[in-house]
């Protein structure tokens, strides 16, 4: 009798030491989806605090283009204020602030092509400088983006993964929502020449 209680306490014991585990590798693994949207968080403001400088530099050469500027200058006001807490993620808050970016990469597009016809400002050392910068930062963003889905994805398998996928359920933990392309990449831009 004594034998068959040990044996069922050394079971039960290497459940709930398992159980525990089990546990603390979700919150682990969900604080690192946390924390990596937090990094593309602070791409994007990264991103969001050189459009003032770049637009000031832009405007000192090309002041009759204003609603480009203005567009710019919108898109980004626009983009800061949507804020999306990691814990409540959903994809429709997501595609709101992935449109808002989008927007601003649009407005940046425009901003950047019609520096093609001020050849003093593509020689500006300020506005080579800002270029460089928001390049770097575009790569920064592209990158946090891949390490978000990445812990995402990894999550994801996580809590649906069985017996994980029980604790998961009893405790809360939910699926994460990926970042996805913008609408209208998945068309090769046209190249003429």
């Amino acid at each position: 009798m004594k034998k068959s209680v040990i044996i069922l306490i050394a079971v039960v014991a290497v459940i709930v030491i398992w159980a525990i585990s089990a546990y603390n590798g979700l919150v682990s693994m969900d604080e690192n989806v946390s924390s990596q949207w937090a990094n593309v968080e602070t791409q994007y403001q990264r991103r969001a605090d050189l459009i003032p400088n770049l637009v000031n530099t832009v405007k000192g050469y090309a002041s009759h283009e204003k609603e480009t500027l203005e567009g710019v200058v919108e898109a980004r006001s626009k983009a800061t204020q949507i804020k999306v807490d990691a814990n409540d993620l959903t994809p429709e808050k997501l595609a709101e602030y992935q449109k808002a970016q989008g927007a601003v990469t649009s407005a940046l597009g425009k901003l950047l092509a019609i520096t093609e016809n001020y050849p003093d400002l593509k020689a500006n050392q300020n506005f080579l400088e800002l270029q460089a910068q928001l390049e770097g930062t575009e790569n920064r963003i592209n990158v946090a983006r891949k390490n978000f889905n990445d812990a995402a994805q990894a999550y994801n398998t996580s809590i649906r993964r069985f017996p994980k996928s029980i604790f998961a359920s009893i405790f809360g933990f939910e699926k994460r929502t990926y970042f996805e392309a913008a609408e209208g990449t998945e068309k090769a831009p046209e190249v003429k020449f």
